[in-house]
């Protein structure tokens, strides 16, 4: 029986032997004969890794070359995937790297389970680190296997703040932009442009990534190079920004604005006594603001300052995302928004700034007969002709007024015609053009179809992100906003001789950004093109030579494309009877004279502007005051635009202070130091690299203010102009 056992033992064993035998025979014969490509590219995939190169990205300079967005060489250690796909393997990796690198073993394991970087790349572990570091893991290879070290680049923005909501900065790609760059062969962690230029000109900036692939043994240690493509770094890109006028801009702007927040704005009256409901002494807020400098023949941008700014270099420098918090806040206050270009972001009503393109629309309609002889005589009141009085009885706004004057009353300034309407800026007569260029065309929307050939209500299609095309009253525009709730249905139903009237003067649903209104006045100075704006002057060959400490050498790059030729959008007719009238009136603003009546009244910029050098570059602007919420007078908003008359320095510049007061107080005197830096009588600082970023610091930029701030100083119009 013992012997028949084990006989059938062994009878087992050797049918299992030969069933096994014949599993291993078939099982080559399938390796060998049937599935050997593949088993051949398993096996090259196993002893070949291939690493991205990654591209040094473009430069960007301004117009005279000095360099405001470069890139700063780095290393960043990286480890092969294949090394450490196994738990027991990861683990013993991270306990001897975790002191090398200076990183705990948790720090690297959320990075192995991240999402950010490309599952089929070395895992990123450590950027910028030093050479040392990079010279030490490399000469011990045998103890970090798979361990390599990176070339990178970091952006560096050497003149920061300044400019920055023009340049703009690199940030991670966004959730929902993760399918458009990953299509574009963008890695998942890659830095992308976010924000002005380095958003718009993100393809010309980039470079195409190269590789080089390597053999590596089983435990992925480099043996050889097997192939390499360089990388092609990006195009630089040229500003139209003159670093020394952008600076002197931010700075008068920022000075300006200061200065507004330690003024006190009228007192709210009541029955010739101060209001109770309010506080006896308020300041203006003057939170925030921006202007522009636009070169009229070309649409290049010279200058385009935005406030609040910031510091570009926040965005690379590895700070907490806590601090980061504080830094740029989540608000729903838009006083406190940072990250808005204001000029190009900005949503404003435009008051009396708004007037020269109303006269433009009544003069070149015939609503005006005789043009310039026609006149009217105001008597700081408007009733609508159009509104039978029964209903003016009903609760129907039909008496319109001027801004009052020194005495508590509308200010009354006599018979005056289309140009010293606009010198002295008289509502009344703009109120007459608002009715009457609407109820006697048949209420048909004349003045809107007119101010829309300036581009109101377009895109000025300027090369940034983000352009708010801005409102332009209408029926349909109403129609939209109660069906929104921004309005109340009611008031949707249809479109008013009083909205028309609102119209007139810069007011009610009108909205624009203070690009568009330097796009229109520009137009104005011109004699009716209407120019693209935009901040790229030309794009050049990737590796523009180096100049002088901090700039390229321009003689010595290549151009590929430049925007030189001014691109335009659209032309509008505009005779010498159409157009001179307004030039003079806006000429009047800033030299006078003003007109008599019961006194003498003087122009809105007449004060302000006697110490302006008229003679070295003579300029024609208009004031404006964009009343706010509640018709309080420290909500109020200011902004001034005006135009150089001489063909030779063809500038057009716009400021808007938002909460600042009156447009005489508060962005005519910005608008005045512009043009008198532009003249050449003022100083004008060279710009200079800014001083280290401190990261311990929580100013988000660092104050740009006037060294010399007496151009701002000036008497402003005591009348809301």
């Amino acid at each position: 029986m013992a012997r028949d056992g084990k006989v059938s033992r062994i009878v087992i064993l050797g049918t299992v032997a030969m069933m096994l035998g014949s599993l291993l025979a078939v099982r080559l014969w399938f390796l060998q004969a049937i599935d050997a490509p593949g088993l051949e590219v398993r096996v090259r995939e196993v002893r070949t890794r291939t690493v991205k190169l990654t591209p040094e990205r473009g430069r960007i300079f301004d117009i005279k070359g000095r360099i405001v967005a470069g890139n700063e060489r780095l290393l960043s250690i990286t480890i092969d995937r294949a090394v450490i796909a196994k738990d027991l393997a990861r683990k013993q990796m991270w306990d001897r790297l975790s002191g090398a690198v200076g990183l705990s073993f948790e720090e690297l394991e959320d990075r192995y389970k991240s999402k950010r970087y490309d599952q089929l790349q070395p895992l990123p572990l450590k950027e910028d680190v030093s050479e040392d570091l990079a010279i030490f893991l490399r000469e011990r290879a045998e103890d970090y296997p798979g361990v390599d070290v990176r070339e990178e680049w970091r952006r560096e923005y050497p003149f920061a703040p300044m400019a920055s909501h023009v340049i703009g900065f690199l940030g991670a790609i966004k959730a929902s932009e993760t399918t458009f760059y990953k299509n574009l062969g963008y890695d998942p962690d890659a830095r992308v442009g976010q924000f002005g230029v380095e958003q718009t000109y993100e393809s010309v900036l980039r470079g195409k990534p190269g590789y080089v692939k390597y053999e590596v043994d089983s435990r992925g240690r480099i043996l050889r190079i097997m192939e390499r493509k360089e990388a092609i770094p990006g195009n630089d890109v040229q500003l139209t920004i003159n670093l020394d006028i952008q600076q002197f801009t931010e700075r008068a702007l920022q000075t300006e604005l200061r200065a507004r927040q330690r003024t006190e704005a009228p007192t709210v009256l009541s029955f010739g006594q101060p209001d109770p409901a309010y506080p006896e002494v308020t300041y203006y807020k003057a939170p925030a603001g921006s202007t522009v400098v636009l070169n009229h023949e070309t649409g290049e941008v010279v200058a385009m300052a935005s406030f609040p700014n910031f510091d570009n270099r926040w965005f690379n420098a590895g700070i907490s995302s806590e601090k980061f918090g504080q830094l740029f806040p989540k608000t729903d206050d838009p006083d406190q928004s940072i990250l808005v270009n204001r000029a190009i972001s900005g949503r404003y009503n435009l008051g009396s700034a708004f007037k020269p393109f109303v006269a433009f629309a009544a003069l070149n309609t015939g609503q005006l007969p005789g043009g310039t002889s026609y006149s009217l005589v105001d008597k700081g009141t408007y009733k609508l002709e159009s509104i039978p009085e029964e209903r003016c009885q009903l609760n129907v706004k039909c008496v319109f007024k001027n801004a009052n004057c020194g005495n508590g009353a509308p200010c009354k300034y006599g018979r005056i015609n289309v140009v010293s309407a606009l010198a002295i800026s008289s509502d009344v007569f703009f109120y007459k053009i608002g009715e009457q260029i609407f109820t006697q065309r048949g209420n048909k929307p004349v003045l809107e179809d007119q101010v829309r050939l300036f581009g109101f209500g377009s895109p000025t299609e300027i090369d940034l992100p983000y352009e708010y095309i801005g409102t332009v009253p209408s029926k349909a525009l109403k129609q939209r906003l109660a069906a929104s709730g921004a309005i109340a249905k009611e008031e949707g139903k249809g479109y008013y001789v009083g909205d028309n009237v609102q119209f007139s003067i810069g007011q009610g649903l009108l909205s624009a950004s203070p690009m568009q209104l330097a796009v229109a006045y520009g137009a104005l100075a011109n004699g009716g093109s209407v120019l693209r704006p935009h901040v790229v002057r030309a794009i050049w060959a990737p590796g523009t030579p180096d100049g002088k400490s901090g700039s390229v050498n321009l003689a010595e790059g290549t151009v590929l494309q430049d925007f030189v030729d001014p691109q335009l959008l659209r032309s509008i007719p505009m005779s010498a009877e159409v157009l001179d009238p307004i030039v003079r009136g806006l000429t009047r603003v800033v030299n006078g004279p003003g007109v008599r009546s019961d006194i003498y009244h003087s122009t809105t910029g007449e004060k302000l502007f006697r110490s302006y050098p008229k003679r070295s570059l003579p300029i024609a602007g208009k004031t404006g005051t964009a009343q706010g919420a509640g018709n309080l007078p420290w909500n109020d908003s200011s902004v001034f635009g005006a135009f150089s008359k001489d063909p030779k320095q063809p500038y057009t510049t716009v400021a808007y202070l938002e909460k600042s007061g009156y447009g005489s107080r508060a962005a005519a005197p910005v608008t005045k130091c512009v043009f008198t830096a532009l003249a050449g009588k003022i100083k004008v600082d060279p710009a200079v690299p800014a001083d280290p970023l401190d990261t311990a610091s929580y100013l988000v930029a660092s104050p740009q203010l006037l060294t010399n701030g007496l151009c701002l100083v000036g008497v402003g119009s005591s009348v809301r102009d």
